[in-house]
């Protein structure tokens, strides 16, 4: 029997690996996905090291999205460490550059400068 709600299936769009520390941001991130992410950043808030966010595959996101990076910036760099935002597409850059997350310390964003974007 087929369910009838509109529930789907969500697959893991963020996930984290420890070694090296990359936190891969895929699909569409936004309020409704919030949920999906959180056990990932939470391992991220624990590393030792800078964490590497792998924006490639990431098609859409909101600034709840860059909200969460964002504490994830100032808790690691509250142990001495940051996060690399790395391979924005530009309708992701562009959010980026809106909440001004590439102002923030311990955030480091790969590319063109902020000035050219």
């Amino acid at each position: 029997m087929r369910p009838t709600s509109n529930f789907r299936y969500v697959s893991a769009i963020v996930e984290f690996d420890d070694n090296p520390p990359l936190l891969r941001c895929r699909g569409d991130e936004d309020r409704a996905t919030q949920g999906c992410r959180r056990q990932a950043l939470a391992r991220a808030i624990r590393s030792k090291a800078d964490v590497v966010v792998d924006l490639s595959e990431l098609a859409f996101a909101d600034p709840s999205l860059m909200l969460d990076l964002a504490v994830l910036a100032r808790r690691l760099r509250a142990s001495g460490g940051g996060i690399q935002l790395r391979g924005a597409q530009p309708q992701v850059r562009r959010v980026i550059m809106l909440v001004g997350l590439h102002r923030i310390d311990g955030v480091m964003l790969d590319g063109p400068s902020a000035a050219a974007a």
